[in-house]
């Protein structure tokens, strides 16, 4: 590897490592999603500074062609972050629909509670409350 190469691959390596600790302390990317970020760049970085290590690295894998070794590392990685978010998005979509489901046991009780104290429904206290919330219901978001 050139000496420009080795300066510009550990430019980049630094910078992305720069950049995902800067996204987390601005809360752009939590902490538990930043773990697998800050390895990826970590270990370019390890490989950017120091030459061999990939040479070494993959000869002890019993690979005969060191930048295979990235590819496969590359792959690897991108199969785990999107198994980790597949897993992420699965579970944020059981707990948006428990929160739809609660939302509307609640509106069912409030409902069935100003029926048996006899209060004024929302559309008599605010005209026309009733036809915007059909319009936007189901536009509604949580969080």
């Amino acid at each position: 590897m050139s000496d420009v190469l080795q300066i510009v691959a550990t430019s980049i390596s630094a910078a992305l490592l720069i950049l995902v600790l800067e996204l987390v302390r601005r809360r752009k990317l939590t902490d538990e999603h930043s773990l697998i970020w800050c390895l990826g760049a970590a270990g370019l970085l390890v490989f950017s500074l120091w030459r061999d290590a990939l040479h070494l690295v993959a000869g002890a894998l019993g690979i005969h062609y060191p930048p295979a070794l990235l590819i496969l590392g590359l792959v690897f990685f991108v199969f785990v972050v999107s198994l980790y978010f597949s897993v992420v998005i699965s579970r944020q979509r059981q707990q948006i629909e428990r929160m739809v489901e609660d939302l509307a046991l609640f509106e069912r009780d409030l409902r069935e509670l100003r029926r048996r104290i006899g209060a004024v429904p929302p559309e008599q206290v605010m005209p026309g409350a009733a036809d915007h919330r059909r319009e936007t219901g189901p536009q509604r978001r949580v969080g």
